[in-house]
């Protein structure tokens, strides 16, 4: 059965918790990618942050993005997947918590990340249609 560190993005990069939201735009800028793992100081996943959030939480809410901090916007505890987690598992981790991206831990150590095009070029389209008609309901 296929892993979450088979089809995973490796070399995830964070944004720190105290880092802007405005440099989290630019490295999501610099590095083409919708979304950056938020980590604290202790090295451990406080969230995700995703331009979606960017536009709706800060910009949407007439917010400075160069004073609001990346951490601000983590809710609640981090969604993650566990490296050796079976594609069943992404499925139902994605599916449940209504997720695109899942941050991919081997311990506590952030090691990659696992998003939908991840999901959708590994499993068979069956699987992923009903992954994506699921997330996209809400």
């Amino acid at each position: 059965m296929t892993t979450a560190r088979e089809i995973m993005t490796a070399d995830a990069t964070c944004i720190g918790a105290q880092e802007t939201v405005l440099e989290a735009a630019k490295r999501m800028t610099r590095l083409k990618v919708g979304a950056l793992p938020i980590c604290g100081t202790d090295e451990k996943l406080k969230g995700m942050l995703t331009d979606r959030d960017i536009v709706v939480k800060v910009l949407g809410a007439g917010k400075d993005p160069s004073s609001v901090k990346a951490g601000d916007l983590a809710q609640g505890e981090a969604v993650t997947i566990g490296a050796d987690d079976d594609a069943a598992e992404i499925l139902r981790t994605m599916s449940e918590h209504q997720v695109r991206r899942l941050p991919v831990i081997d311990g506590h150590t952030l090691v990659g990340i696992v998003a939908l095009a991840d999901v959708a070029r590994a499993l068979p389209e069956a699987k992923v249609g009903d992954l994506l008609q699921t997330i996209s309901e809400n």
